[in-house]
Parts: C-alpha cells; sequence; structure tokens
C-alpha cells in the first residue's frame, strides 16, 4: 500500500502540504482532485523521490515499482511496437541475456521467468495497447519520429501501461486521447492488476475507472470511497452542515458578546459576565467553508439568422488528393447542438475544417448565409498565442477602437481578472490559456461555434461552467471532445464520421459507449462497404516471414535447452536420495520447459498460417 504520513513541503514559501496524511491500499483505483495550483502535480513528484520533503514519510512496499508518462517522450527511429515493448526492462534484458548465455542452469532461469512473465504474449499486449490508443498495425511499425508530439505523448502512455508498474501515476493522460482513446482507457484501467493514482479532471473517468477520491484541499489530504459524481454529494452535504454551524455558532458567540457588554459594569451581574467570558474563550471556532470561486464563460450573443445557416449538398472535402469525406448533404440550423463521433483518423477535425471555411469543397455544394460568422476553437491554437504578450494586449488587437475598461470586462467574463489580464501568456496555466482562446474565438459573437477539444486543461469548475455557457449561448454549436459529460449535457444531435461518410447516429451517447468498448466495428447508420481483401503488401510479407524466423529461433533455443535438460535428468547420480531436491529442482525446469516449448510452437503456427494466407493472397 501507498503510506502518506504527516507530509509537509512548500514551493517558495508557499505551504502546499501541512501534516498531510493519506493511505491508499494496495490494488486501489485512486482519483487525485484538487482546485488547480493546489499540489497535486507536486505530490506526484514528491511520491518518485524528485523533491525531499520537509517532513513526514511516503512509503511503499521495498520493491515496489513506480511508474508515469515519462516528460520526454519518445523520438527515434525505433517503431511504435518496439519502443512499448522496450518499456518492460525486466524483459528486455532476458530476452537480450538469453541469446548469450551459455550455462544451462541460467538458461532455464531465464526461460522460466520468461514464462511467467508471459514474455512470449508480450508483442501481442503491446499491439493491443497501442491500437486502443489509436494506432493501427500499420502505424505500430512506423518509428517513433514520424509522429507528431502529441501522438508520441500517446506512445509513452501505452509503455507504461505495457510495463504494468506497481504504483501507476497518471497526470491528465486524456488530454492528448480523443473519445475513443480515452473510453479504452477507462476499461482497460478498472481491470489494471495493480494500484493507480490518477489526476484528472474527466467526471465520466473519475465515476467509471476508480473507486476512491483522493482530495487535496486547505494543504490536506482526504480519501473518500467511492466515485467522483458520490465524492461531491457528500462534500456538498459536509460543506453546508459546516456552514449552518458556523452559522449558529456566530449566533450564539453574539449573543454572549451582548451580555457580556450590557452587564459587565454592573456588580450584580458581574459574576454571570465573567461566565460568559469565559465560555467565549472556550468556544472553539468554526470556519465556514471557503467559497469557491465562481468560473463562467460569458459568451455574446449573436442575431438570430433565417435557417438553414448551412446547407451542404453532395459535398467532398480532402487537402489536394482524393476526398477523405463524401456526399456530405447536411443542414446546420442555428439551434443546433451537434456532436462529431467516430474514431481517430476517420475526418471529424477534416469537416470541422470545411465547417468553418478553413477548407473548400471538392465536389458538390456548400451554402453559408451571408451574414453567418463562425467561431472556431482548436487544441492547436492554444499553442498559437502569443507567449510575450498579455491576454489584455491579445483582445486588444482585435478591438482596438474599445477602451482597456470594456476589453478588461470582456476578460474577466472568462474568468481573467486583473492580475490575469496583465501577465504575459507565457506565464499562465493550462487552463488560463484554454479561457483566453475561447475568449478569442467568441469575440465577433458567432452564430456557429465550432469546438475540438476545447476542455483539454480546464478543471472540473471549469468544464461545469462552459456546459452552463453552451446551454444558455443562442448560436449552433459543434462539438468534437473526449469529455463524455459534457457532450451528454450540451449535444442534443449526433453525427457518426465514418468511413468517409457523415450519418446521423440515432441512438444515445451510452450506447456509442457501449459500442466501441465491445470492439465491434458494425456502427448503426453507417453501412461499412463492401470490399475484396486487399493483396498483402511486400513490406507486410517480410514483417511476416520476419515474425516465423523469429519463432523458428525461439523453439530452436528452446529444443536446445530441452536437449541438456534431458541430458541432465539422465544422469543416474541426479537421483541418489542425498539430492532429492536438486531433482525436483531439475524436473521442474524440464517441465517449464516443455510448456515454453508448447507455446512457442502455438505461436509458430499462428504466425505461418497469417504468412500462408498473404502470400496466397
Amino acid at each position: 500500500m501507498l503510506k502518506i504520513e504527516d507530509i509537509t513541503y512548500s514551493v517558495e514559501g508557499r505551504p502546499l502540504f501541512e501534516g498531510a496524511s493519506a493511505t491508499i491500499p494496495t490494488g486501489h483505483k485512486v482519483g487525485l482532485v484538487g482546485r488547480n495550483g493546489a499540489g497535486k502535480t507536486t505530490l506526484f513528484r514528491l511520491i518518485r523521490g524528485e523533491l525531499a520533503l520537509e517532513g513526514g514519510t511516503i512509503s511503499l512496499p521495498s520493491r515496489a515499482r513506480i511508474g508515469g508518462v515519462a516528460q520526454e517522450v519518445p523520438s527515434s527511429e525505433t517503431s511504435l511496437l518496439d519502443t512499448v515493448l522496450q518499456a518492460d526492462e525486466e524483459r528486455t534484458a532476458l530476452l537480450a541475456e538469453s541469446t548469450t548465455a551459455t550455462d544451462p542452469t541460467r538458461i532455464a532461469d531465464i526461460q522460466s521467468r520468461l514464462t511467467d512473465i508471459d514474455a512470449w504474449s508480450a508483442e501481442g499486449r503491446a499491439s493491443s495497447i497501442l491500437k486502443g490508443l489509436g494506432f493501427d498495425t500499420a502505424q505500430q511499425a512506423m518509428p517513433c519520429s514520424a509522429f507528431s508530439g502529441g501522438w508520441r505523448m500517446r506512445v509513452a502512455l501505452a509503455g507504461v501501461l505495457f510495463s504494468q508498474p506497481d504504483l501507476l501515476l497518471l497526470d491528465e493522460p486524456t488530454n492528448y486521447l480523443d473519445l475513443e482513446g480515452a473510453l479504452w482507457l477507462e476499461s482497460y484501467l478498472q481491470k489494471y492488476p495493480h494500484t493507480v493514482l490518477i489526476i484528472s479532471h474527466d467526471r465520466g473517468l473519475l465515476n467509471r475507472a476508480v473507486g476512491g477520491i483522493l482530495h487535496l484541499d486547505n494543504r490536506k489530504l482526504t480519501y473518500w470511497s467511492g466515485p467522483y459524481d458520490q465524492f461531491a454529494r457528500q462534500m456538498a452535504e459536509r460543506r453546508a452542515v459546516q456552514a449552518a454551524e458556523a452559522k449558529k455558532q456566530e449566533a450564539r458567540r453574539a449573543h454572549l458578546q451582548s451580555f457580556v457588554d450590557r452587564f459587565k459594569a454592573k456588580a450584580s451581574k458581574a459574576t454571570q459576565a465573567q461566565s460568559r467570558v469565559k465560555m467565549l474563550e472556550k468556544m472553539t471556532p468554526i470556519t465556514a467553508p471557503e467559497e469557491a470561486k465562481r468560473v463562467a464563460f460569458t459568451f455574446p450573443a449573436p442575431e438570430e439568422l433565417a435557417p438553414p445557416i448551412i446547407n451542404l449538398d453532395g459535398a467532398a472535402v480532402g487537402y489536394g488528393g482524393p476526398p477523405i469525406l463524401r456526399k456530405l448533404s447536411l443542414r446546420i440550423d442555428q439551434d443546433d447542438r451537434i456532436a462529431l463521433l467516430g474514431r481517430n483518423g476517420e475526418g471529424k477535425s477534416t469537416l470541422s475544417k470545411l465547417l468553418a471555411g478553413k477548407l473548400t469543397a471538392q465536389e458538390g455544394r456548400i451554402q453559408r448565409s451571408s451574414k453567418l460568422r463562425i467561431g472556431y476553437f482548436a487544441q492547436h491554437q492554444v499553442d498559437e498565442l502569443h507567449i510575450d504578450e498579455t491576454p489584455l494586449q491579445h483582445v486588444q488587437r482585435l478591438r482596438p477602437e474599445e477602451g482597456q475598461a470594456k476589453n478588461r470586462a470582456r476578460l474577466a467574463g472568462f474568468g481573467l481578472m486583473a492580475e490575469q489580464a496583465e501577465t504575459v501568456v507565457g506565464r499562465l496555466s493550462g487552463g488560463q490559456k484554454a479561457r483566453l482562446s475561447l475568449l478569442l474565438a467568441t469575440i465577433d459573437a458567432p452564430h456557429l461555434l465550432i469546438l475540438d477539444e476545447p476542455t483539454n486543461h480546464l478543471d472540473i469548475e471549469s468544464r461545469e461552467a462552459l456546459v452552463e455557457a453552451l446551454t444558455e449561448y443562442s448560436g449552433a454549436v459543434i462539438l468534437v471532445s473526449h469529455d463524455m459529460h459534457l457532450l451528454s449535457l450540451v449535444a442534443d444531435r449526433l453525427w457518426l464520421v465514418k468511413g468517409g461518410a457523415v450519418t446521423p447516429f440515432t441512438e444515445d451517447l451510452e450506447a456509442y459507449r457501449k459500442l466501441l468498448l465491445s470492439g465491434e466495428e458494425e456502427v448503426k447508420n453507417s453501412p461499412k462497404p463492401i470490399e475484396k481483401p486487399k493483396k498483402a503488401s511486400r513490406d507486410e510479407i517480410l514483417a511476416l516471414r520476419a515474425e516465423v524466423r523469429k519463432c523458428e529461433d525461439r523453439i530452436a533455443k528452446l529444443e536446445e535447452m530441452h536437449q541438456k535438460l534431458s541430458a541432465k535428468l539422465a544422469d543416474p547420480a541426479l537421483y541418489d536420495d542425498a539430492k532429492i531436491h536438486e531433482l525436483e529442482s531439475w524436473n521442474r525446469k524440464f517441465a517449464e520447459c516443455e510448456e515454453a516449448m508448447a507455446r512457442a510452437e502455438s505461436l509458430w503456427i499462428d504466425a505461418q498460417e497469417r504468412l500462408d494466407m498473404a502470400e496466397a493472397g
């Protein structure tokens, strides 16, 4: 178990922890929550030993392995699959040693340990994790350097999941995942065999993947059993009771003080007055809970346009080559709230760019209302802010004719108060940058607001405020998000982007979630086109041949070890009564070797069958 006992730690004189304690039982999945800046990421660094405690202790079992996603993501010529496989350092070391070991006993020990850690199925497990995080078979063979930073973060996440540390520390892992990847991660964490501590603002993840909440508040840690919604209800109840008790005590204190003030000068009442003074001194103050800062988004209201505001008739769109989406016949009205569903790479962002006017239709027609204004927010736009300028300077560039007071009011409407308005963007938090980008996207009071992953870097309170703002907003909304909670509260129409087409998805989000987790490829309302099986490429055949050779080499090594063990067991001296325990050890190694051979032969048969099918095609 993870034991945090009476820890104290400060940053630049500001205390983050003062006598904080908590115990996380082995195998539990726990969400770490708290306000931005409370010290959640710092706690992870303290657990890993990267920072030195000022007081208290953090302890784990002596040989427990701690794992988390590295800050420096892989960018090498190593393939994605091999990068993930290398994350299991023990397996990598054993396989390397197995090629050079000559001592029969050591060879047997290596093979036994490889069997114990299920090394022979490692490639399949690593490939399954990569697939769950959005990488198809062809991409898994590509080098890490071929992918952007966000995609390499997924590879780093795949690596730590594959290595299965005893304590898995995850800091906002869904920030670089799409909806499908986030749902897959939820499912994976539910079945993860060891302890998980995860920082997240994703209510869906905190409700479905964890069984406890560790709350960091007022420099203390409190462990709550149950998912996030249960924690939120209990916290609200506790705060309500605490506020009522504080109010009641304040009234009692005022009554006692009033008596003292009235009668302290009267001799006949002096004793009673003195008694009440002592009562006031003994009264332990009950502090009312600090009010959470009200978080808000203020979207300017657009004028109403005649429907439809956008109409697509047989449109196709791509990036100069063959169209990615075809035969798009869609209509958007100003009161629409539409969520775009679909696996990564199917074209959700492409459709968003077409609707936003950032891509032109290659075929068909797209008609927009002549007065239509569109606001577009995408993840990359946060990175395009001018880091050496303040939020006020960003707004004044767009509204130079308006006074500072009005522009400051705009910023305040997105939670950027006077201090943040004058702070250069480079020093703002991720959430504050996202707020500024949302302000810039909506400053013209758009009739259509297109939001691509708007909740990244926003805490739970900010996400709830965004839901309220979008609910009250009088324009149309197109949403792409991995946040199921946001989608369920905002969207009233679902469009499925799949197989080059965009079709209505008539069931609800829960049905779509179950569909994705079931692994089914066929989705209602989106028929899969009938295609002839493709002939395997030369590279695919070469890869299959290499896999067959690898299996054959593995069998050859095991057969060699099998012969040595057979020879050892044929030695009459081994059967002396004095060597009975040694005989049991060799018999066990012989049995493990035979089991490993059976598994290796099964993998070879499977690889050979796939190669035969590919060459026959």
